[in-house]
């Protein structure tokens, strides 16, 4: 975290904080299945805020310079135990860029196959749910859902989906 002396564009000097971050991803860990579609989730601690959450899987390795699809795929194993055949990065997004500095990998994990989770510490409390699409868009739609790049990565997945049924 540091804070850097501006010159705004009027001409006024003031304070902005940043919080530099290394590259991060979020995945979609999408089954089909002959029953339907699954999405599997990851409900954790999160002390910013004071409680626990559902969301996709995701998170960095704290170094700047790594392979996007390698730590996509470590994350998706680290904190669910799944094993992807298929990897495919759907977009590239900055996390609130007012503040930040962090660019997060979007990608889709497909034929995915269960193994042993190995979580961090601060994981630890994590628990790993499946549940369908259509269950996973209402709880984005009722509020059970609240993380933005959560709500980001499925966007970009929804588009990336429309534009390749196009082609």
């Amino acid at each position: 975290m540091r804070e850097d002396v501006i010159e705004r564009a009027n001409g006024e000097r003031g304070i902005y904080g940043v919080i530099d971050k290394d590259p991060a991803c979020i995945v979609i860990p999408l089954e089909h299945t002959r029953e339907g579609e699954f999405v599997y989730l990851v409900e954790q601690f999160r002390y910013t805020v004071g409680r626990r959450y559902v969301e996709l899987p995701q998170g960095g390795w704290e170094k700047p310079a790594v392979d996007p699809e390698e730590m996509a795929r470590g994350e998706l194993g680290e904190e669910t135990g799944l094993r992807a055949q298929h990897m495919t990065e759907l977009a590239q997004v900055q996390i609130g860029y007012g503040v930040m500095n962090q660019r997060h990998h979007i990608f889709l994990a497909e034929g995915l196959t269960h193994g042993e989770n190995a979580r961090d510490a601060e994981e630890t409390d994590m628990e790993v749910h499946r549940v369908t699409v259509d269950e996973f868009e209402q709880m984005m739609l009722d509020g059970r859902v609240v993380d933005n790049c959560t709500l980001a990565a499925w966007g970009a997945y929804l588009l990336w989906k429309k534009h390749r049924a196009a082609r």
